[in-house]
């Protein structure tokens, strides 16, 4: 069994995670995810999808994306082509660091993953052109549990690191914190 590095972020529960690469004069290989590996660290998740995007140019801001109880999704997320920083965002109202964010860069040569409880918000901005990012997670995609918050919410103040971000049309018209149905709670999501 591969081992993994875990770095435990200052958002509870939100973590880095470093697999084992095994290189040699032809390449690598690694287990990018194993539930036998992921067990003896008490991560017991059942994931039964994954997502795969690409952005095209840097800069392109996606999030902050979640879905709303009572099929909210933890998410295990890393970039295999390119670089971006990725952002978990406390949504849960009743946590002591509610609103609080922190950032990870991943990319194809760092070859971290993040992991992104239930009850946070994601998002991530691209640092150069053609990044591709893949997300494994624990629930099914619901339409009508979709949310977003505003990329540039005041309450959540996420220092992109530009000022003029690419945007998709649903990602512009997300509402504010303030007016969001989020409906996340330390009792149910962690």
């Amino acid at each position: 069994m591969a081992e993994l590095k875990i770095t435990e972020l200052e958002l509870d529960g939100v973590k880095i995670i470093e697999p084992t690469y095994f290189e040699d004069f032809r390449g690598y290989y690694c287990e990018t995810y194993s539930s036998r590996t992921m067990a003896q660290y008490g991560l017991n998740p059942i994931f039964i999808q994954d997502n795969h995007s690409l952005s095209l140019k840097k800069g392109i801001v996606r999030g902050i994306h979640f879905q709303n109880n009572p099929k909210p999704q933890l998410k295990l997320v890393r970039c295999t082509r390119g670089r971006v920083m990725d952002f978990a965002v406390d949504l849960r109202k009743d946590s002591p660091t509610f609103k609080k964010w922190v950032s990870v860069e991943l990319s194809a040569e760092n070859r971290k993953q993040i992991w992104i409880p239930s009850g946070f918000g994601h998002a991530f901005i691209t640092l150069e052109d053609n990044c591709e990012v893949l997300y494994k997670v624990d629930e099914w995609y619901y339409p009508e549990l979709d949310r977003s918050i505003r990329f540039d919410d005041p309450e959540i103040a996420i220092d992109w690191g530009i000022s003029n971000p690419i945007i998709s049309e649903k990602d512009t018209k997300a509402p504010y914190l303030k007016d969001s149905d989020l409906n996340f709670s330390i009792k149910e999501n962690g």
